[in-house]
């Protein structure tokens, strides 16, 4: 069984070529969720590494949550999550200004395209917490735009379309979100106050008040329009498509 594990690409690291054919060999038993996996000495032996080599590999398996150590199992195959290794890569710092601007697009696409999925599935307990979490932000006066808002808001949202992936999605742009918003402070402000001034701002309330009307369309367009400040900064810092 184990003899289909073979190491022979020079041109990759030892612990890459380990998992590589690790995942080929999974693959190829037609392992799933819950499956056991050989003991490390046999695989250590299968793939002609040292143990400290194989160990370094499945590290990276069970950072993923692809694998999972059980008490008298030993390791077994688990169902790892989707974003679980992004959300752990996701540091603002190591990102370039392009990686950040993807991401926010990314985000603005995102929030306008599960429009349908949010009245799809919205019930009269989820238009309740979400007046909470509104009116709770007027009582603190916090800024339309401040991250807390931001996060709690727009979480419920995330959490209304039913799907566990979008709502995942979420916690791994807010730091990015939060990056943005405390580095990019003096360029968000005027165009706040901007929109404010010519009644172009759209608030958490407004939003509210189209989920409580039903109003779809009208929803979908404020929601662009509740994310323009994102967006001139995306227009402003773009750069050019060649």
């Amino acid at each position: 069984m184990l003899d289909t594990l073979k190491i022979n690409k020079p041109h990759t690291t030892l612990v890459d070529q380990v998992e590589e054919s690790l995942i080929n060999y999974f693959k190829e038993q037609g392992l799933r969720p819950g499956s056991s996996i050989p003991p490390e000495t046999e695989l250590a032996s299968a793939l002609g590494v040292a143990r400290t080599v194989l160990r370094e590999a499945l590290s990276r398996f069970k950072m993923t949550g692809m694998i999972e150590s059980r008490t008298k199992r030993g390791m077994i195959l688990a169902e790892p999550s989707i974003l679980g290794g992004m959300q752990r890569c996701v540091n603002p710092l190591l990102m370039n200004k392009e990686t950040l601007l993807n991401i926010l697009e990314f985000r603005i696409a995102l929030e306008i395209g599960i429009s349908g999925y949010i009245f799809a599935n919205i019930t009269s307990e989820d238009i309740t917490e979400l007046e909470q979490i509104v009116e709770m932000g007027e009582n603190i006066g916090i800024n339309t735009y401040t991250p807390m808002s931001e996060v709690h808001f727009h979480s419920k949202l995330y959490e209304i379309t039913g799907n566990e992936i979008i709502a995942e999605f979420q916690k791994v742009i807010h730091p990015v979100m939060v990056f943005v918003k405390d580095n990019f402070h003096d360029f968000f402000e005027p165009i706040e106050k901007e929109l404010s001034a010519s009644g172009k701002l759209v608030t958490h309330k407004h939003l509210l008040e189209y989920i409580q009307r039903g109003d779809e369309d009208g929803y979908r367009k404020a929601i662009a329009d509740h994310l323009q400040l994102y967006t001139i900064y995306l227009n402003k810092n773009r750069k050019p498509r060649k």
